[in-house]
């Protein structure tokens, strides 16, 4: 199996924009040229602003290329808790939230004929064990009582393979190859007569009052206002909020070829794509290849600056092995490639934005669920700071600037979170 640095869904750009070498002025400067980035960039430049997009590499390097390709309306990884946690109206205005993005999103894949291979065929959130399923059953009724499109599912019925027993499948979104939608939406975001810098890393921002400036190596960028969409690089600013986003490592793993009679026969019969309820989740999905891309379950804390690496081998054979228990009758089956990227982990473990000054706004909506949310808040917040009132979607996950608690993710609390899934494991084998 190679382990790469680069994305394994599809190949870089082979044209890139250049550098800045020059101290420029413009009405909003937008860094960081994610999914986000370039969803703010692009509405600003449909509304007549003059903006500049800084990116550190090319846009659509980090994790917008590099995840699992699930639009969705998730906004957490257990629901229940979030049903515990936060009032009915608080959680029915997230979730709307949240599927708006999700049709957000596809309607940007439609307007801007991104070829992404997008499949609108929802996802499961699946149980492995009774333990889960108990817990699957209770997620379908906060979601429920949410507003959700969720439904509660039984695994032969839903044509879920082999030791999967049934889930909540929701009914909006589905999958994308991630790595496609981002060099087409880079090359809109271009189209569109964006001021776009690739190579280009801000090492600072100053808010002056009467605006921003922003450092770059070889040149300083006046604006009016800045919006961060920084993602797992946030806390690299000193004027992002303290405590932002803790910057998390996830992995994927791309297997050879499969046979579709394969699939059938271990009961996969929908292809639905599916993600784990365990503490770190677990992601399976059929790829338009004819492969399956699977992934998570053991994720790394990192700090910035963010180095450039390939997944840790040790965490690759992890991720094989869960693979292999997980589809037992798929043994043989080659994995080829491993790749992965940066996340940022609100300390909220919820997609926030707000003020991080008068002139700066910032957004945190990945989280692991956010790559049409990102997309979204970057839309809203292009909005908002020309002038428009926050939209209500904006306002769910509004934070202001109110500070931040520290995060106790930590690779010792990760590492922990993942002996605690082996060790359920462990006991639905023998209880089977």
């Amino acid at each position: 199996m190679e382990l790469i640095q680069d994305t394994g869904w599809a190949a870089q750009p082979t044209t890139v924009e250049p550098s800045l070498t020059a101290d420029i002025d413009c009405d909003v400067v937008v860094i960081g040229g994610g999914g986000g980035g370039m969803s703010a960039a692009l509405r600003l430049a449909e509304k007549g602003v003059d903006v500049v997009l800084l990116e550190a590499r090319t846009l659509g390097w980090g994790a917008t290329s590099r995840n699992a390709g699930y639009i969705t309306n998730s906004v957490a990884a257990d629901p229940e808790m979030l049903g515990f946690l936060l009032k009915r109206e608080r959680l029915r205005e997230l979730y709307r939230y949240a599927e708006n993005a999700v049709h957000f999103a596809e309607n940007a894949i439609e307007r801007h004929a991104i070829d992404c291979d997008y499949r609108q065929e929802g996802i499961v959130m699946a149980a492995v064990s009774k333990g889960q399923l108990r817990h699957v059953r209770r997620n379908a009724k906060v979601l429920a009582e949410a507003g959700s499109s969720g439904e509660f599912v039984e695994g032969p019925e839903a044509g879920l393979p082999e030791g999967f027993l049934g889930g909540v499948r929701e009914g909006v979104g589905g999958t994308v190859n991630p790595g496609k939608f981002a060099l087409g939406l880079r090359a809109a975001t271009i189209a569109a007569g964006v001021r776009v810098y690739e190579h280009t890393p801000a090492r600072d921002i100053a808010d002056i009052g009467a605006g921003v400036v922003v450092d770059t190596p070889h040149g300083k960028v006046k604006a009016r206002k800045a919006l961060l969409t920084t993602n797992a690089a946030s806390n690299s600013l000193s004027i992002a909020p303290k405590h932002l986003a803790t910057p998390v490592w996830t992995s994927l793993i791309e297997t050879e070829p499969i046979a579709p009679e394969r699939l059938d026969e271990i009961g996969w019969t929908s292809r639905a794509p599916m993600v784990t309820l365990h503490m770190i989740l677990e992601s399976y999905r059929v790829t338009p290849r004819g492969t399956i891309a699977f992934g998570t379950r053991r994720v790394q804390a990192g700090r910035n600056p963010l180095p450039d690496r390939t997944p840790s081998p040790t965490v690759a054979d992890d991720l094989v092995r869960g693979f292999h228990d997980r589809f037992p009758g798929l043994r043989d089956i080659k994995p080829v490639k491993a790749w992965g990227g940066w996340i940022g982990m609100s300390s909220t473990w919820l997609p926030v934005a707000g003020a991080a000054s008068d002139n700066v706004l910032y957004s945190a909506a990945c989280n692991g669920h956010g790559f049409a949310q990102a997309q979204y808040v970057g839309h809203l917040l292009a909005d908002h700071v020309t002038g428009a009132p926050r939209h209500a979607d904006l306002e769910a996950i509004w934070h202001g600037s109110k500070r931040f608690w520290p995060s106790f993710v930590s690779n010792p609390a990760l590492y922990l979170g993942w002996l605690a899934d082996r060790a359920t494991d462990r006991m639905a084998a023998l209880g089977r």
